[in-house]
């Protein structure tokens, strides 16, 4: 019985949720301190996910007062909590929100499909903090916010995309993969119009961000979260497809999208090329297919055109085995 050897693990990194175990921090406060750069990773030298060093876990869990400090650089809170952190009603802090005053650094979608924004709580905690800020807090809203706000005005998924997009450009090691970044906050038919080659595209695709929040696609919820990921505003648009065409002329000097090789051809021998004013022909087949292509089909007995029995007659007898030519041989009916 053979015995399954099992690697040991690697001593220089690990994958994220060994390492949020290792620092006692769900993987979803992991994921949100590299967001942030509070913690380094590095590529996996496989092609997998992104690792974290032990150097850096080690560095991490050296610090004074592991792990509540590094919980709280990365505790992110809702509207309520948030409000509570301001010590403003929820509904002006949702106006500062709307506002862009406090950007969300995440949001997910509920069992309603209603969109659920989240801020970090040290961020606001500095906002509370600057005396600049203490109008916004208290008293009645300034006339210009006022308008804005009846006007509609909603920046947070584009403050958003702002911050995730800087999160992407970090982590980018090439112009290919700055260029996938951009484009994914760009819908598909505006990529097209900027890289029309289609081999391209399909290298720019491999680097496009796969969405924050998991959802079955073609549902309202998958819908709803490509409409919060996608730019809306024109000067936004405009910036990324500026954006986009210069990385990609960047990209395409220092590495050429991969396209497939072209096909080989079997090169025609000497002898069965085409003498010098005749026409070419294709190769002849070789083995029992030449051999039939050259048979000649033997000539049918005169008159056998307009007959169909004779002409069946006349095949018949042509393909028949020859020992049934002689009736002398042919075995007797009982």
């Amino acid at each position: 019985m053979s015995r399954t050897t099992i690697a040991p693990p690697d001593s220089v990194s690990c994958t994220p949720s060994r390492a949020a175990r290792e620092l006692e921090l769900k993987r979803v406060e992991l994921d949100l301190a590299v967001h942030l750069g509070r913690i380094r990773t590095v590529p996996d030298a496989a092609g997998g996910a992104r690792r974290v060093p032990r150097a850096e876990i080690d560095r991490l869990r050296a610090q004074p007062g592991f792990p509540d400090s590094l919980r709280e650089t990365v505790l992110a809170v809702g509207t309520a909590e948030g409000a509570a952190l301001l010590e403003v009603p929820p509904t002006r802090f949702t106006r500062l929100a709307r506002l862009g005053l406090v950007v969300p650094v995440r949001f997910y979608l509920n069992r309603y499909r209603a969109v659920v924004w989240l801020y970090l709580a040290e961020e606001l905690k500095q906002f509370a903090a600057d005396r600049t800020n203490a109008f916004l807090l208290t008293g009645r809203t300034p006339e210009v916010f006022r308008s804005q706000l009846a006007a509609g005005v909603d920046l947070r998924p584009r403050n958003w995309r702002g911050r995730h997009l800087g999160f992407l450009l970090r982590q980018a090691e090439d112009p290919w993969q700055h260029a996938g970044a951009l484009a994914g906050f760009l819908d598909p038919l505006q990529v097209a119009e900027i890289v029309k080659d289609p081999y391209e595209r399909s290298h720019l695709n491999r680097f496009r961000p796969v969405p924050p929040a998991h959802c079955a696609p073609g549902t309202p919820a998958a819908h709803l979260v490509e409409k919060i990921t996608m730019a809306e505003d024109p000067d936004e648009i405009d910036w990324l497809r500026s954006d986009l065409q210069r990385t990609l002329d960047e990209a395409r000097v220092d590495q050429p999208a991969p396209r497939p090789s072209a096909k080989r051809t079997v090169p025609c021998p000497p002898e069965q090329r085409a003498a010098p004013g005749e026409p070419d022909t294709e190769r002849p087949a070789r083995g029992l297919l030449n051999r039939l292509c050259r048979r000649k089909p033997a000539a049918l007995p005169t008159g056998t055109r307009k007959h169909p029995q004779r002409l069946r007659d006349a095949y018949s007898a042509r393909n028949s085995p020859s020992w049934t030519t002689d009736t002398s041989r042919r075995p007797s009916r009982s």
